[in-house]
């Protein structure tokens, strides 16, 4: 029984380790997709998706650390993940973020 969760736990820690460095190949690719993207909805939906990256690495990590204090700080990159995406897209749709009309 306890070889049985030795290496339950080796197989955990190995398949973390790898989701953490494909999550951080995926992160650097969205960065050059960020920074060159053709047009600004390209680099829009880049941005969103390395907040999505982060949210996984963050719970990742606390897989690996086996801790929940990271909870906190994947609820609050999500937070601020969906008010940055509806920023950029009244940003593309009507070239302002606050409009100061009251009509």
């Amino acid at each position: 029984m306890l070889d049985t969760l030795h290496m339950a736990q080796n197989i955990l820690q190995y398949v973390t380790t790898a989701c953490i460095v494909a999550i951080s190949i995926s992160i650097i690719l969205l960065l050059y997709r960020a920074l060159v993207g053709p047009t600004n909805p390209d680099r829009a939906v880049a941005l969103d998706t390395i907040g999505i990256n982060l949210m996984a690495l963050a719970g990742l990590l606390a897989i690996g650390l086996v801790t929940t204090q990271l909870n906190d700080v994947i609820l609050l990159i999500g937070i601020l993940l969906f008010i940055g995406t509806v920023a950029i897209a009244k940003f593309l749709e009507k070239g302002v973020i606050i409009d100061r009309d009251l009509d």
